[in-house]
């Protein structure tokens, strides 16, 4: 029995976890629902806690290099602690808020090249090693957010790459500890003046703050540089707005002499600094972890940690497209 007690300790013959969700398709402001099914090992364990969690890769600058790391974001507590009886099954339901500004991953039925989401199950086992499950998540874009994209199709864009920097934009309210850059190849009629265009969504329940960082081409006595256009569109905007004309005047606005110093915010201007990390605040994700702090976490990873230590048996998977 000591010998099967050291193997329960290090999780084999312990329980096993497994999360089925509902459908891993959302979008931000949605939800996501599902079970957590366990079945007991061969002795009866204490759980210490279950809970779930959205994971991302997130390029992190430090110093003069960029690594990508795995970061939880967002958790929710799904059970507290309890008894499990050996061979016990049970199915414990669950609905995962998805917050507003969880970026995009699928548009047009396609996995954004760059992007992954996943659901992460932690089971916390007493005095042994805490087991997880990882579930992948496709979150599609809002009604607004197409809209948008479509625009950017029907100009002439050809997507390039997605990826999520940490840190804060200036000026705009963030809740997470990163934004979200959509980079896109200059479209023909564009492409003298700037060779990409980098577009953020910061999405709140209201509407949608709209970054554009264009990289404004250099001219014979000037050297290129990145310009910047803020603009917010409430989520009402949708279905009622010539959005081809309506981005087409952001880009020629943004990449104007003056482009880089206007904004506009729901309808009336408002002040507007340098919108990305490197220019303007890149914060340790302070929002997200207070975020985190406030669903009730407790002995497990603040929303905002990098995990990728916390669940090495499933990381290999993770870090590419889930192809």
């Amino acid at each position: 029995m000591v010998f099967k007690k050291m193997l329960s300790a290090f999780g084999v013959g312990g329980p096993s976890v497994d999360t089925v969700l509902t459908n891993p398709n959302t979008r931000p402001g949605l939800t996501l629902d599902g079970h957590v099914n366990l079945v007991g090992g061969d002795a009866p364990a204490s759980i210490e806690h279950i809970a779930v969690g959205l994971v991302t890769r997130v390029e992190i600058e430090g110093g003069d290099s960029e690594y990508a790391g795995i970061m939880e974001f967002h958790r929710m507590p799904v059970s507290g602690p309890f008894e499990l009886a050996p061979k016990q099954q049970l199915s414990i339901p669950f609905q995962l808020p998805v917050p507003w500004e969880t970026p995009v991953t699928d548009v047009y039925g396609q996995r954004l090249h760059g992007m992954t989401m996943g659901l992460r199950t932690e089971l916390a086992v007493a005095r042994a090693v805490d087991k997880s499950d990882l579930d992948q998540v496709a979150v599609h874009p809002l009604p607004v957010h197409e809209r948008i994209l479509d625009a950017f199709q029907a100009l002439g864009f050809r997507f390039k790459h997605a990826d999520l920097e940490h840190g804060h934009i200036h000026g705009v309210q963030q809740t997470l500890p990163f934004y979200q850059e959509i980079e896109f190849f200059a479209a023909p009629q564009y492409a003298q003046a700037v060779n990409e265009v980098e577009l953020t969504f910061v999405t709140s329940q209201r509407g949608v703050d709209v970054i554009l960082e264009c990289d404004k081409r250099g001219g014979f006595l000037t050297a290129g540089h990145d310009v910047f256009g803020r603009y917010a569109v409430p989520h009402t905007d949708a279905d009622r707005t010539d959005w081809v004309q309506v981005v087409d005047g952001w880009l020629r606005e943004t990449t104007s002499r003056y482009g880089n110093l206007r904004a506009h915010g729901f309808g009336a201007p408002h002040g507007y600094g340098a919108p990305h990390g490197h220019h303007g605040h890149r914060g340790p994700g302070m929002g997200g972890m207070v975020a985190g702090a406030a669903l009730g976490v407790a002995g497990g990873l603040v929303a905002g940690e990098l995990i990728e230590d916390a669940f090495e048996g499933d990381f290999g998977d993770f870090g590419g497209d889930f192809e």
